[in-house]
């Protein structure tokens, strides 16, 4: 018999996670998968609520699951990742990252850029990544599958907006994905 009481699904740069978590009530038992591997097990933990604690990714994102009682017997369960809610952290990582997903020799990939450092992943990998000043703006420049890819980034002209970033692949642009 299986105490699954929740699923999330977080995407960070090095994918999408899948994060389980098992909950009895009766027995205390408490148990957290991440990508369908066992990451913690406790057994007949006499207090029903707390947090637990672990990390997901190749990064070691931090990652906390609060168990808390919401009335008699009924627990509600929120999940953490790098100390804010999924919702804020969800938020948070719209401004700091943009995605793309693309085919390319019928394989899926999945390339992600993160702002504040300028690091690219593409399917759970760190690229080797060469930057370069041009006219408007820089180049990002690294291979995937031997196809040339960039990312540029130009000034939007606009301060709200920001700096824009764009995925050209073998000289067409990629449109950004929504997670």
């Amino acid at each position: 018999m299986t105490d699954l009481v929740a699923v999330w699904e977080v995407a960070l740069s090095d994918g999408v996670h899948k994060i389980e978590f098992e909950h009895g009530t009766t027995s205390g038992k408490r148990v957290v998968y991440v990508d369908g591997k066992e990451e913690i097990r406790r057994e007949w933990m006499f207090k029903l609520v707390g947090k637990e604690t672990f990390t997901v990714g190749a990064t070691k994102t931090k990652a906390a699951i609060n168990i808390d009682a919401v009335s008699g017997f009924a627990y509600e369960y929120t999940l953490e990742i790098n100390g804010k809610s999924l919702k804020q952290y969800i938020e948070n990582r719209l401004k700091t990252t943009n995605t793309w997903i693309l085919n390319l020799g019928g394989t899926d990939y999945r390339i992600v850029l993160e702002k504040d450092t300028m690091d690219v992943w593409c399917n759970g990998q760190k690229m080797e990544t060469a930057g370069e000043f041009v006219e408007d703006g820089t180049e990002t420049h690294f291979t995937v599958a031997d196809h040339s890819c960039y990312i540029k980034a130009v000034s939007s002209g606009k301060r709200k907006e920001g700096i824009i970033h764009t995925l050209i692949v073998d000289n067409r642009e990629i449109p950004e994905a929504v997670e």
